[in-house]
């Protein structure tokens, strides 16, 4: 299986894709202005105190309070509180962590009332993001997650993935890293520190000890509550470091500075791949080049189709999310068991297309899955293995539960972010909604005006113009073509390019350093 990542970089967002076999498989979408994400640590502030819920509300800067449970406290969380009080409280010497003495840990007869007040001040780190009408859940278990290993400072237990069978390489990889940590340090190995040479997770603990110490530095220097003390890495750095393997074939960056960083950052953390990145400079969106826009439309919204005519309906609601599987035409004469094995394929069809989806839309909570009834418990039981099996290269925690007595099949994975959303419909961009456009028969004398306007209003000679690819094709057909008159009459300096995120009477101008220009109406009238 190859993977290929792709980042379409823009003024606003970043969308990234994971194709797998030429196939989408994750999509993520992340604000160049919002740097709230999973992994930030804040200096935080108790706002109130839930005793019926055994929580607490703590304010880290975002609209809504985050919400922290007791289970969220940690068993380290009296040592954790002591240091961030001696942070707070002596400004000038810097906090050792070799000095901390630990306290014992957390109590279990304890409520929450008992650990916090409103207006302390004390370490958070986000868990989750902000999903609908609820703030960020926190955890007061301070982590550093790098590839091979997690530092928990103000710890001293060594864990090892239970995924690493061979008891030599465990006892290997904890004598390394029990080696490498000074006091008041613990770890978790993870499973693709697997056969990694000892120098490697070496450099990787003293970085991440580095960037902690740094991050004590802040802490003591922080004048604001709440304030960011140590912010994630980005979307898509974190899926390199989780998910990097010896799969990845390329990965394709369409902005300069973004394609550096992630350069630098696989030379950090596989030397030897620093070649698979590759700076995309066509003017062409790179979404329509890797075929991700056509993907994108086709795999989201209420029906997504499978093949031979079957189809799924997904509907998300705020508790689950339920999928119900339709054979649609698809059909086969020849008694029972032909009948049997025809339902048989199409569940197999949608519970591939189902584990496809739930990573590409990032489903969290329960899942619950309509499959067509089936009468042999054998393709149930085949079927409930294949689910599993599927969903083995899915990073998030889940639970795959047999297939019920009415053919329902359960499932619960990780909630970390809000549900992927991509609106599929398009609204008309000429009509907006009213369902009155202007002739389309003569939608190329009106973009001839954009491009005199163009020109002529805004002063300037050399734009791109992106229009549907059937637009497109026609203005290039024949000779002359519509295309060479205009570029004749307005100058080469004119690029005109298909775009496959436009709708049909849609178009967009673009400058020479990739602006956007305003080609509004209203710009028109003034």
């Amino acid at each position: 299986m190859e993977s290929k990542l792709i980042l379409d970089v823009q003024n606003d967002t970043v969308n990234i894709a994971l194709l797998e076999d030429g196939r989408l498989v994750e999509l993520n979408r992340e604000s160049r202005n919002e740097n709230f994400s999973v992994g930030n640590i804040y200096l935080a502030k108790v706002k109130k105190i839930l005793p019926g819920l055994n929580a607490a509300f703590v304010e880290v800067g975002y609209k809504r309070e985050g919400f922290l449970h007791f289970l969220d406290l940690g068993s380290n969380f009296p040592t954790i509180s002591a240091a961030t009080k001696i942070a707070l409280e002596n400004r000038r010497r810097v906090l050792m962590m070799n000095k901390v003495k630990a306290k014992p840990e957390l109590p279990k007869n304890v409520v929450m009332a008992d650990m916090l007040k409103p207006g302390m001040e004390i370490l958070v780190q986000v868990a989750k993001e902000p999903i609908s009408t609820k703030g960020p859940r926190l955890t007061t278990e301070i982590s550093l997650a790098g590839r091979f290993v997690v530092l928990i400072p103000f710890s001293n237990k060594i864990s090892v993935s239970h995924k690493i069978k061979v008891n030599a390489e465990r006892n290997r990889l904890r004598k390394i890293v029990h080696g490498k940590l000074p006091s008041n340090y613990g770890a978790i190995v993870r499973t693709v520190a697997q056969s990694r040479t000892n120098e490697e997770i070496e450099n990787e603990i003293q970085v991440l000890i580095e960037r902690w110490e740094t991050a004590l530095v802040k802490l003591q220097k922080a004048k604001n509550t709440p304030e960011l003390i140590i912010e994630e890495i980005s979307r898509a750095e974190a899926i390199l470091r989780d998910h990097l393997n010896p799969d990845y074939e390329s990965i394709h960056v369409n902005d300069k500075a973004v394609y550096e960083d992630i350069k630098s950052f696989i030379s950090l953390i596989e030397p030897n791949k620093s070649s698979i990145v590759k700076f995309y400079d066509d003017e062409l969106p790179i979404f329509d080049v890797f075929n991700v826009t056509k993907q994108i439309k086709s795999s989201f919204g209420k029906i997504v189709n499978l093949r031979k005519g079957a189809y799924l309906i997904i509907e998300h609601t705020e508790a689950l999310h339920v999928i119900d599987v339709n054979s649609g035409i698809r059909s086969n004469a020849g008694g029972d068991n032909a009948q049997e094995d025809t339902v048989f394929n199409v569940n197999c069809e949608a519970v591939d297309e189902v584990a496809r989806q739930m990573r590409l839309r990032d489903m969290g909570g329960i899942v619950i899955i309509d499959l067509i009834d089936m009468k042999s418990s054998a393709h149930c039981q085949q079927i409930y293995e294949r689910m599993k099996q599927k969903l083995s290269n899915d990073s998030a925690s889940h639970c795959v539960l047999p297939l019920s007595r009415f053919g329902l099949m359960e499932i619960t994975r990780e909630r970390v972010r809000p549900v992927m959303y991509v609106d599929t419909q398009e609204k008309c961009p000429t009509c907006m909604g009213s369902g009155s456009i202007r002739p389309s028969l003569l939608f190329t004398d009106f973009l001839e005006r954009k491009l005199d306007m163009a020109r002529s209003n805004l002063k300037t000679s050399r734009f791109r113009m992106y229009i549907h690819p059937f637009v497109y094709a026609y203005i290039k057909q024949g000779f002359p073509s519509i295309a060479l008159k205009w570029k004749l009459k307005f100058g080469l300096g004119l690029k005109i390019y298909p775009d496959q995120n436009l709708s049909f009477l849609q178009y967009r101008f673009v400058d020479k350093d990739r602006n956007e220009l305003d080609m509004s109406e209203s710009t028109e009238l003034q």
